[in-house]
């Protein structure tokens, strides 16, 4: 399968720039395809997403290098020689989808060749029907015009085995597509994650994760979960106003004690005053003129 993001105005005047996220088959040129703003991970997965649910689990995606397929190893990555995987990446890892970063635009060929069918027939097609915004063109692309497309340039493939992998449920997709990152958990169960502090429960009074790693997971709707042992833990947000008193576990200054009143006493039996001081000194300790 080749993927590719084809940015154009797409709704000419009537609308702002656009993104077609758009998939080919290389041995059938069979396409799909959806509108984003922009070639992001999420148009990525989605359009893939669609794929998937369509005809199975594809074996390999052809990509350029934008950084949303591969991306160059960190120095930590480099110390360690572990891979450099994006989220998108990390998403085609766990369907078990090999991506193949392409050495040109040449080399991904049958999608470069299908951005421009798509630009010139398309882009005159949307103008027909009137459409105005991408929501109506997203319709558009999947009840009439990919079909159409697909009967007039697709073709049988060479060899007729299929190797697209079965289909996972909606469930077991649904677990892939998240978005997912290592954070630390601080002394006091406090996990930051993007400007957002996260207040982790304590299931036990003896068992805290403190200094360990989290994995925090955020898939397309912003749902977020935390995962600590493949356990996925409760959680609440902090609010700003109180987040920094709560998250040192910090309580309210108590107001200071009164000052406790002094009181003279009477010198014990075995004070020196009453063992033979004088008269004067007497005097002189006591204050008196």
């Amino acid at each position: 399968m080749q993927i590719d993001g084809s940015f154009h105005e797409w709704l000419e005047e009537r609308g702002p720039r656009g993104c077609l996220m758009h998939m080919v088959d290389d041995a059938t040129t069979k396409a799909l395809g959806c509108f984003s703003e922009e070639e992001t991970i999420w148009a990525a997965a989605g359009v893939l997403r669609r794929w998937i649910e369509r005809y199975g689990v594809p074996q390999a995606l052809y990509t350029d290098w934008k950084n949303v397929y591969v991306r160059s190893p960190n120095a930590e990555e480099r110390a360690s020689g572990e891979p450099a995987v994006t989220q998108f990446g990390r998403m085609c890892a766990k369907l078990g989808i090999r991506i193949i970063a392409a050495s040109s635009p040449q080399a991904k060929g049958r999608v470069e060749r299908a951005h421009g069918t798509h630009q010139d027939r398309l882009v005159k097609k949307l103008r027909l029907a009137g459409i105005a915004n991408y929501g109506q063109a997203n319709a558009y692309l999947e009840k009439r015009y990919l079909a159409e497309h697909n009967r007039r340039y697709a073709h049988p493939a060479v060899a007729q085995a299929d190797y697209h992998r079965r289909r996972p449920t909606a469930r077991q997709l649904d677990e892939v597509f998240w978005l997912e990152e290592e954070r630390v958990v601080s002394e006091d169960w406090v996990v930051r994650y993007h400007n957002r502090l996260l207040q982790l429960e304590r299931p036990s009074r003896h068992w805290a994760p403190a200094k360990s790693r989290v994995r925090v997971r955020e898939n397309e709707a912003g749902e977020v979960a935390i995962h600590y042992r493949d356990q996925r833990m409760g959680f609440r947000e902090l609010k700003a106003s109180t987040a920094l008193g709560e998250r040192r576990g910090a309580a309210p200054s108590p107001a200071p004690p009164s000052p406790i009143p002094r009181r003279s006493l009477p010198p014990a039996a075995n004070h020196p005053w009453r063992k033979g001081f004088s008269a004067k000194a007497r005097a002189l300790f006591s204050g008196a003129a």
